[in-house]
C-alpha cells in the first residue's frame, strides 16, 4: 500500500509550507509605502523575530536552493553589511517603540563568512535599536569548512544560543557529486568549538535524494553524526529545480535516485535517528527528547516559518538583507533579491521591498489548518474554523481531494477531526496542499512531495 500511496502521490511537486500563500503568489503590488504603514501600525511590545541574511559564499554546492553570491575578496561583503546597518535603522526609525525580540537568525548563504568584529558590531547595532534580552534565541547557519577560531569565540562573546552546520553527507562520490568536500573532522572541530564557546544547542542539516546517494551511504552519514549528539537535525529531500538554480545543471541527472530511492533514504534516515534516542518533530526535523522542540510538539504549540519547524511564538518576523522575507499581520514583505538594487533602495533611504502578498481572511484560515497539519498531522477543522468565525463545512465540502485522501487511506476524518494516518505521515505535504488555494497557478515547479 505505501509503494501505491508513494507513486500516486509522492512525485507531486509541492510547496514545503514555510509560509502561505507561498512566495509564487507574492506581487509588487507590495513595496515602500505599504510596508512602512506596516511596521508604523506595529503595537508597542508586539512579540518579534528576526531574520538577516548574508548572501556570501567562498565556494557554490551544486545543490544550494537558496540566494546567494560566490566570493573570494571580502570588499563586497564589507559593502553588503554597511547596507544591513542601514537598512536595520531604516526599520527602527518607522517602530513606535524598541520591539521584544523573542529571536534572531542568521541565515545565508554564509553568515559567518563575515569577520568577528563586524558579526559583534552587527549584535550590538541590534541590541541598540530593538530590545533583546537574555532570553531571546540567537541562531546562526554555518559552513563548518569555512568557521574559523576567532569567529567561533565572536559567536560565544555575541551570545548566540543555537548553530545550524551543514552536513549533507559525509560520503565522499557524494561529496565531490555536489562540490561540497567536507570531512567529519572539520564538522567535529566546529561543533566541539562552538560548545567551548557557550553555544550549547546545535544542528546538522542532512538532505537525501543526492546524486550518487544511497541507503547505505544516508545511514553512514547519520551513524558518523550521532556520535557528535547534535541537539536537533534537519532532514531535506534535494529539490532539483535546474530551470531556476542553473548551477545545479552541473549535477548529472542520471546519478539522482528515483521516487522509491528516496523514499527509501528519508525513511531510512528517520529510521536510524529514532534508534539512536532522537524524536520525530513533523516532516522533517528530529530532536533529542529534553530538546523544547519536542516539549512544543508535545503541547500543541509547534510552528512552522521560513527557517523550518520552530518554537518561535511571534506573530511578526523582520526579514533584513536582500531577498529576505518578513511576516507582519497585513501579509509578506519581501526585499529585493539582486544586491545592487537592494543597495540602491536602502542607499534612497527607502525600504527594499520588491514584492509582498496582503493577506485575506480567507488565506489566514487556510495558514492555520496548513500550519496544525504540518506541525501536528492532525487539525481539528470546527476549532480553526472557530477562531476565524467561519463554518467548517465551508471549508470540508469544497475540498474534493480530502475526499480522494481518505479513500486512499492518507486521512481518517472524524467529523471535523482530521488525521494524518501513522503509515502515511510522509506524505503530509499532499494533505496541507488539500487546504491550499492557490496550488497550481503559479506555474512555478516545487520539490516532490517524498
Amino acid at each position: 500500500m505505501k509503494d501505491d500511496l508513494r507513486a500516486r502521490y509522492g512525485e507531486e511537486r509541492l510547496p514545503r509550507y514555510t509560509s502561505y500563500p507561498t512566495a509564487p503568489q507574492f506581487s509588487d503590488a507590495i513595496g515602500h509605502e505599504a510596508y512602512g504603514n506596516w511596521l508604523a501600525s506595529l503595537p508597542a511590545g508586539t512579540s518579534t523575530s528576526l531574520y538577516l541574511h548574508v548572501p556570501f559564499c567562498r565556494s557554490m554546492c551544486w545543490y544550494c536552493g537558496c540566494h546567494t553570491t560566490i566570493t573570494q575578496r571580502d570588499a563586497p561583503i564589507v559593502d553588503y553589511l554597511e547596507v544591513l546597518r542601514r537598512e536595520i535603522g531604516l526599520v527602527a526609525e518607522y517602530l513606535t517603540s524598541p520591539l521584544p525580540v523573542r529571536h534572531v537568525h542568521f541565515g545565508g548563504g554564509t553568515p559567518t563568512i563575515m569577520e568577528p568584529a563586524e558579526f559583534l558590531g552587527l549584535m550590538a547595532l541590534m541590541r541598540q535599536r530593538f530590545s533583546l534580552s537574555e532570553g531571546t534565541e540567537i541562531a546562526v547557519e554555518i559552513d563548518p569548512r569555512t568557521l574559523t577560531r576567532k569567529m567561533t569565540a565572536a559567536l560565544g562573546e555575541a551570545g548566540v544560543t543555537r548553530a545550524s552546520l551543514g552536513v549533507q553527507s559525509f560520503d565522499p562520490v557524494v561529496q565531490r557529486a555536489i562540490n561540497r568536500i567536507q570531512s567529519f573532522e572539520q564538522t567535529a572541530r566546529a561543533t566541539e568549538g562552538l560548545r567551548a564557546a557557550g553555544v550549547c544547542g546545535v544542528n546538522f542539516d542532512l538532505i537525501y535524494g543526492l546524486p550518487h546517494q544511497t541507503v547505505d551511504s544516508c545511514v553512514e552519514t547519520v551513524r558518523q553524526s550521532i556520535a557528535l549528539r547534535p541537539e536537533r537535525f534537519s532532514v531535506f529531500g534535494y529539490a532539483h529545480i535546474p530551470t531556476f538554480k542553473k548551477h545545479q545543471r552541473k549535477i548529472d541527472e542520471a546519478a539522482l535516485p528515483d521516487g522509491a530511492a528516496r523514499y527509501e533514504q528519508a525513511e531510512a534516515i528517520a529510521a536510524a535517528l529514532v534508534e539512536a534516542g532522537y524524536r520525530r518533530i513533523g516532516l522533517d526535523h528530529y530532536a533529542l527528547p529534553e530538546d523544547t522542540m519536542v516539549q512544543a510538539q508535545v503541547d500543541g504549540v509547534l510552528h512552522r516559518n521560513f527557517q523550518g519547524y520552530t518554537t518561535d511564538p511571534s506573530d511578526v518576523l523582520i526579514g533584513l538583507g536582500a531577498s529576505a522575507i518578513g511576516r507582519l499581520a497585513q501579509g509578506y514583505a519581501q526585499n529585493e533579491v539582486v544586491l545592487g538594487r537592494y543597495a540602491e533602495r536602502i542607499a534612497r533611504g527607502e525600504f527594499a521591498t520588491a514584492k509582498g502578498y496582503a493577506l485575506t481572511s480567507d488565506d489566514r484560515l487556510r495558514a492555520d489548518l496548513i500550519e496544525r497539519v504540518m506541525c501536528d498531522f492532525k487539525v481539528d477543522v470546527a476549532q480553526v474554523c472557530g477562531r476565524h468565525g467561519v463554518a467548517p463545512e465551508t471549508i470540508l465540502q469544497s475540498i474534493p481531494r480530502l475526499r480522494m485522501l481518505e479513500g486512499d487511506g492518507v486521512i481518517r476524518l472524524d467529523g471535523t477531526m482530521l488525521s494524518v494516518n501513522d503509515d502515511t505521515r510522509f506524505l503530509v505535504r499532499s494533505v496541507a496542499s488539500a487546504f491550499d488555494a492557490y496550488l497550481g497557478r503559479s506555474g512555478r515547479t516545487h520539490s516532490r512531495a517524498v
